[in-house]
């Protein structure tokens, strides 16, 4: 079955990947209007998931992004139309120019091909990947989460239906409509369907998928997000910022999960930034300098700078200076979104020459990487690899490139 379906997606790739802008954005328009109609077939799909999930005993962070709400459904519309409204990435050239031989040699975007996206919990990745490699012009192989199977499949079922009245290949967005885990494997050696894997979950299946492949990869291990309060930061933005950061949604992979503080504000501002975020429901874990200021921090050991708490949960660090926060977030982060909060220019700058992360803010919350907050209209996953792409991955993300020369009857002496 996973073959088959492999298979199709590859003659389905081919067809998309000529297909006209208008064309595509069509079936992108017909695939919004799809949700609205059936969004309280798609609530109802959902309601089972959720009510099978909390008898899985599954966490509130799952459960919350397991959830879909009317809300939800129109967001997910609102997205694809988004992604209809965005310039077409495929055919544009990237880049042109002439030998001293006469031959004109040009750069062109073109589709990756069959994209398979392996993903937990959230439904609306569904509609996400689903929309944008249409518009990117490749074919999508979904694999969801068995506690998010019916809700998914009553998603892919309806952008289906609407890229067929489009008239393009139905087969171009194939979900797996299965729980059975042997169908992921058998997914992953299908490098002659599939040409590149996103998965979207947690460490250990990244780190499964990974290791099971045959196709390439694009990463994300882990969202370790960390906000550094400078000494020159206002805190009253910093304060709001880390809330944000923090609570807004804190089951995703942007929310922070390490706050550091630069000594000299210290003594300010933790004590209101603590009870702030211990009245929303966070517990603080903080270290021995972070303890002397607010005694009644749970100690944080070494083991809470490395962990992704997905929770309402957060780890506290004073450093003596910007180097250690710098060096700390080398060590201890993973390459997905940190932020400093500060008035010094300099330092600003500094800060986001010196962080090697994929998304490095100043004054502003770690929750914005994410492919609608950038302007993508979504995102099929944030990378964290240096290869082939980095942060959210939107439309220019889902495409490669060729070489197109044009000669006049030159041949190589």
């Amino acid at each position: 079955m996973v073959i088959g379906l492999c298979r199709e997606a590859r003659r389905a790739g081919r067809e998309l990947g000529l297909a006209s802008t208008d064309a595509k954005n069509q079936a992108l328009r017909r695939a919004a209007a799809r949700l609205r109609e059936r969004c309280p077939a798609l609530l109802s799909a959902n309601r089972r998931d959720v009510e099978n999930g909390r008898a899985a005993g599954l966490s509130s962070a799952l459960l919350d992004r397991l959830t879909l709400d009317e809300a939800r459904v129109k967001a997910m519309a609102t997205g694809l139309e988004q992604i209809a409204q965005l310039p077409d990435p495929v055919g544009e050239t990237i880049a042109m120019w002439r030998r001293p031989n006469g031959l004109e040699i040009g750069q062109v975007r073109i589709p990756l091909g069959v994209v398979g996206v392996i993903y937990e919990s959230r439904p609306n990745v569904t509609a996400d990947a689903a929309g944008l490699c249409l518009k990117a012009g490749n074919a999508v192989v979904l694999k969801g989460g068995s506690e998010a199977l019916a809700s998914n499949q009553a998603i892919a079922e309806a952008i289906a239906v609407a890229v067929d009245e489009a008239g393009l290949p139905p087969a171009a967005v194939q979900l797996l409509p299965t729980s059975d885990r042997a169908a992921v494997q058998v997914l992953l050696r299908q490098d002659e369907y599939i040409d590149v894997i996103v998965p979207r979950g947690g460490p250990s299946l990244i780190r499964a998928i990974t290791e099971s492949s045959s196709i390439p990869v694009i990463q994300h291990y882990a969202g370790i997000c960390h906000t550094y309060v400078d000494r020159h930061a206002d805190l009253a933005m910093a304060e709001r910022i880390c809330l944000n950061a923090k609570v807004q949604r804190p089951g995703v992979c942007n929310a922070m999960e390490t706050m550091l503080v630069h000594q000299a504000v210290a003594e300010r501002f933790l004590p209101s930034v603590i009870a702030r975020l211990r009245a929303a429901g966070v517990e603080i874990r903080g270290c021995e300098r972070t303890r002397a200021i607010v005694p009644d921090v749970k100690p944080a050991t070494e083991e809470d700078w490395r962990t992704e708490y997905l929770d309402l949960i957060l780890s506290v660090k004073v450093v003596a200076s910007m180097t250690d926060a710098v060096e700390f977030i080398g060590t201890y982060g993973t390459g997905h979104s940190d932020a400093i909060v500060t008035d010094h220019y300099d330092r600003a700058r500094r800060f986001l020459r010196q962080v090697d992360s994929a998304a490095v803010y100043v004054n502003a919350s770690t929750r914005f990487t994410d492919g609608y907050e950038f302007g993508f209209g979504a995102e099929v996953g944030i990378s964290t690899n240096r290869l082939h792409a980095r942060g959210p991955m939107g439309l220019r993300e889902l495409t490669t490139y060729k070489y197109v020369i044009y000669g006049s009857g030159q041949v190589r002496e």
